[in-house]
């Protein structure tokens, strides 16, 4: 039965196990928009193009498959940039789709022709792949090639934009392929390859998993447990990777941001990198902490893209292939012959679990809205984060704020999303909204969200609290407020000393979030103590709204007291590395 080209291109999707779309749909996609509510698909319209783009880069990492955003011709693709720019350093596989004038207009010598622009130039060097479907049976290959460039290698963003006389021609073609008769799926590592990196797990004496974002957003943590435990040994966490795996969260600790992780990596003398790049974050893998035992570790790398291999560091045994066909190829070869206890495991989780637990005791000698100071950072943090639902998904975003929740965060949350590569701050509210519903399309299940963030990026997109109240999620913003840039303030002060002007990185003290909130149809609440956080966090959760809880932190404590500050600031230790 013959079927237009803008359902063709769902089908396509729809067989990749994609079923929601984040976009404003203009005259080149409104077919799209009806026929995919139609079949079932969660349709999303927010408020800025690049808000649908940070959506779908969310959706993307919550259900690891492939995402779609829309972007309008002309303008609206334009304003998309932003996101598309950060898929692609957050290695994130999200397509862009984009209508565009019918070719007759692009190619008459013509001034002053509205809403547009030639758009494929424009991100050709921010995408892995840019095409344009020119005739109506080029739908399949096309769309395929960009499902196919977006997972393979290194995951990224692709673009594909259509003329606009396109997306109603018909097609009369076999149901679509499923994805493993067109591209390459799950695939392992060479056998001996796997057999080297086996012998040299059993041979190590205090082995460590090093686990990155992609462990995260290819939903492989069931198996990366079981290869946790069959090597006994603690599991680091990259910055990227914060989203803690059930059932080995005792082992876990955040690279540089907990002692544990420093005692596990400066003793280990082998290394099985999953999912991470080994960027600026951890040093390369060679330089701080990795140096002693640098001459005696070994390193095994499970690396998709084989032209990463040995870029950053020497890797002894590489591992070429997706994470979720290798991963239990070593859990297979281990099984039988798991190892003992790494010797310092046992430590390192009481030592581990002891750090926060002292952090949270030291945070309450600080600051806490009563008397001169409004509530300190790390007070806030611990608060809010003792308050995070069971089984939640956490949203982080901000400049200091993170960096407080690196330290003092109480959590450890299954599913953490936040810009952590690019450092794109503002991603916060549409990241959220993105994960959440997309989760629930995938799952059948609304989980409960929580965004901890800052008030200057809340502002990037705060327009989207209205797309998440419409949506009905199950979403509580808990916002610090210091009325000011903090990571900039404090710039300033280290450059010039206290006293100097603070040119740009201040703003106005009306501001009240809880009231934005009530009048996008939230539910807000306003704290100035500490005791306070829980309660509010509690009645926003109760309320059956988006919850939006403004806390007044110490602007002083945010900009000069950043945990380990000196430790963030060695990622960009340039000619150090």
């Amino acid at each position: 039965m013959p079927v237009p080209v803008y359902e063709r291109i769902l089908q396509l999707f729809e067989a990749e196990g994609i079923n929601t779309l984040f976009g404003i749909p203009d005259p080149n996609f409104v077919h799209m928009f009806l026929a995919a509510e139609r079949r079932g698909w969660t349709v999303v319209a927010p408020h800025h193009e690049a808000a649908a783009g940070f959506m779908a880069e969310a959706a993307s990492r919550i259900t690891g498959k492939p995402s779609v955003a829309i972007g309008t011709l002309g303008p609206g693709i334009a304003n998309s940039a932003p996101a598309i720019q950060c898929a692609l350093v957050e290695n994130s596989p999200v397509i862009y789709l984009s209508g565009q004038r019918a070719r007759v207009t692009e190619q008459r010598v013509r001034r002053g022709r509205i809403q547009f622009v030639k758009q494929m130039p424009l991100f050709e060097n921010s995408v892995k792949y840019s095409a344009s479907i020119e005739y109506a049976d080029q739908t399949d290959e096309i769309i395929r090639e960009g499902i196919r460039k977006a997972l393979g290698g290194t995951p990224g963003p692709v673009y594909i934009e259509y003329p606009s006389h396109i997306i109603t021609e018909e097609l009369d073609l076999p149901e679509p392929l499923p994805p493993s008769r067109y591209r390459l799926v799950n695939q392992g590592a060479d056998i001996d390859r796997v057999a080297e990196a086996v012998a040299l797990i059993r041979a190590a004496k205090n082995p460590i998993l090093l686990v990155g974002h992609g462990v995260h957003t290819t939903r492989m943590g069931e198996a990366v447990k079981e290869l946790a435990l069959l090597m006994n040994c603690p599991v680091i966490q990259t910055s990227g990777g914060t989203s803690y795996i059930k059932g080995i969260e005792d082992r876990t600790f955040q690279y540089v941001f907990s002692n544990a992780s420093i005692e596990a990596v400066t003793e280990s003398d082998l290394c099985l990198a999953l999912g991470t790049e080994l960027g600026e974050p951890v040093h390369y893998g060679r330089w701080r902490y990795w140096v002693k035992n640098e001459a005696i570790r070994k390193w095994i790398y499970v690396e998709q893209d084989p032209t990463a291999i040995g870029v950053n560091r020497p890797i002894d045994v590489p591992l070429v292939g997706d994470l979720r066909g290798v991963v239990p190829q070593l859990v297979a070869a281990l099984k039988d012959t798991p190892l003992e206890p790494a010797p310092g495991l046992a430590a390192f989780m009481r030592d581990g679990q002891a750090e926060l637990d002292d952090l949270a005791v030291e945070s309450r000698t600080k600051s806490d809205g009563h008397g001169n100071l409004p509530i300190h950072p790390s007070r806030f943090v611990v608060e809010a984060s003792e308050a995070f639902p069971k089984d939640g998904i956490l949203i982080r975003d901000g400049g200091a704020t993170v960096v407080y929740q690196w330290t003092y965060s109480q959590s450890k949350p299954h599913d953490v999303i936040w810009n952590q590569n690019f450092g794109h701050i503002g991603t916060g509210l549409p990241y959220a909204t993105g994960a959440m519903l997309a989760d629930k399309a995938a799952t059948g299940k609304s989980r409960p969200g929580m965004l901890i963030t800052s008030d200057s990026s809340f502002m990037f997109h705060i327009a989207e609290l209205e797309t998440a109240a419409r949506c009905n999620l199950p979403l509580v913003c808990v916002v610090g407020v210091d009325n000011q840039w903090g990571l900039e303030v404090g710039v300033y002060k280290r450059t010039f000393g206290q006293g100097t002007e603070e040119t740009g990185v201040h703003w106005s003290k009306d501001v009240r979030f809880d009231k934005v909130a009530e009048g996008f149809g939230c539910h807000g609440e306003y704290v100035t103590k500490v005791e306070d956080i829980k309660p509010a966090i509690e009645r926003a959760y109760a309320s059956g709204k988006v919850g939006v809880v403004h806390v007044v932190i110490d602007p002083k404590a945010n900009s000069e007291e950043m945990p380990k500050y000196p430790e963030f600031r060695t990622w960009y230790a340039e000619g150090t590395q």
